[in-house]
């Protein structure tokens, strides 16, 4: 059962770099009795002047809270910290913010369960001004029990999300959306280098370059379900036509003087999707050769 939103939860945060001091400053202005600990401890010293109890060991900190959030250089440095002779993990609810990879989180989790702790892994979508707020995405994946017992809790810290039981999901959702991010931001840059070579400036451009980027939004949902169905009828356009227009792009931009190791990569998928006999279907057959090894 989900903790009472009007209760407050006694809750630790392990970590206090720009990151941990966020999520410990947004408990503590729901509400939430929080116990802080960092090895350097001056680090809480803005914390504990707004209410929050330092704790004079890992330990401490842990016992002190029904919930503890852990935010740290990486996973490595959790295991570290929390499996120090002294450190009882027995009946903990650990929330592990720290980033890394799927494989450090399943593993992680394993390791913490293996000590008697609940556990859950998450990533944060967000920067530290943005915690405490609805533009904070914070996701969560491992028991959907133990997140909705401290689903309202973890609410403090923005607009959280159960992704699934398998713990390394929230890893690799922030990795996926990571990828989306440099690849939106690579092709506006790639356009922008583009037109300057004809004195437009970044931000005349950069309204058009929304506009495209919300309309091929738009489309992701139906390419979703040619990726799902394993069928790619060229409904839109087909591959080759498509590469015939990445040829004219890297044609382009050889010959106003900007780099096309962009396109080249986007048309040299292409070029193997199609001498692979798919030529004839839409787009989203790419994902094929985004599922292999790279350059296999």
């Amino acid at each position: 059962m989900d903790k009472d939103s009007t209760s407050p939860t006694h809750v630790s945060v392990v970590g206090l770099g720009l990151m941990g001091q966020a999520l410990a400053g947004a408990f503590l202005r729901a509400g939430h009795p929080t116990t802080v600990w960092n090895r350097t401890a001056s680090k809480a010293e803005r914390l504990v002047a707004e209410g929050a109890r330092l704790a004079p060991s890992v330990g401490d900190a842990i016992q002190a809270g029904a919930l503890t959030v852990v935010c740290l250089t990486d996973y490595q440095a959790v295991r570290e910290l929390l499996g120090v002779d002294g450190v009882s993990l027995d009946g903990a609810m650990l929330v592990n913010l720290t980033s890394g990879d799927s494989a450090q989180a399943r593993e992680t989790a394993r390791w913490a369960e293996q000590r008697g702790a609940r556990y859950l892994d998450g990533a944060i979508m967000a920067v530290p001004p943005a915690i405490g707020t609805a533009e904070a995405v914070i996701l969560h994946s491992g028991a959907r029990a133990d997140f909705e017992e401290y689903e309202s809790v973890l609410g403090a810290l923005g607009t959280v999300t159960h992704l699934g039981a398998d713990h390394g999901l929230a890893s690799l959702y922030d990795v996926a959306g990571l990828a989306m991010m440099w690849s939106v931001l690579n092709a506006w840059l790639q356009g922008t280098a583009l037109l300057r070579t004809a004195g437009v400036d970044a931000g005349t451009f950069a309204p058009f370059a929304r506009q495209i980027a919300a309309g091929v939004a738009e489309w992701l949902p139906g390419y979703a379900e040619q990726i799902d169905s394993g069928s790619f009828p060229a409904e839109v356009s087909a591959l080759e036509t498509d590469a015939r227009a990445m040829a004219h792009l890297v044609e382009e931009s050889e010959a106003v003087g900007v780099n096309a190791e962009l396109p080249k990569l986007i048309k040299a998928m292409a070029d193997r999707a199609i001498a692979a006999g798919h030529g004839r279907e839409q787009y989203p057959v790419l994902i094929e050769e985004f599922s292999k090894p790279g350059g296999s």
